[in-house]
């Protein structure tokens, strides 16, 4: 519960603020969502399978953010970063629709 009352409070926050995001960090910003978003949905779906571990949940959490980031910089250090962007996008989203058909098929038994 404080998680969710803190990811409310977050995304308001936000809103009403609205960070400006560097130039810089632009390219980053929507690869490390989606790679957050997987890391997401997986442990959703892992804690609804019964075998959630916070460390694992962390660890790949930060990992895919990271490496996610580290593809798309060498990437555009070898003039391919929209490329490799559009990979990793399709790779975590076929990812992140797996786990939400599980979670899908646990919840509502379908």
């Amino acid at each position: 519960m404080i998680a969710a009352i803190g990811l409310l409070l977050g995304v308001g926050l936000g809103l009403l603020v609205q960070p400006e995001v560097p130039t810089w960090l632009q390219p980053y910003l929507p690869i490390a969502v989606v790679a957050a978003l997987d890391a997401t949905f997986g442990g959703l779906r892992a804690l609804l399978d019964g075998i959630f571990d916070d460390r694992v949940f962390v660890v790949s959490f930060l990992s895919n953010v990271v490496i996610a980031a580290l593809v798309v910089f060498l990437g555009d250090q070898l003039g391919v970063g929209g490329q490799l962007s559009t990979g990793i996008v399709v790779v975590l989203g076929i990812r992140i629709f797996a786990n939400v058909a599980a979670i899908r098929r646990h919840l509502l038994k379908a």
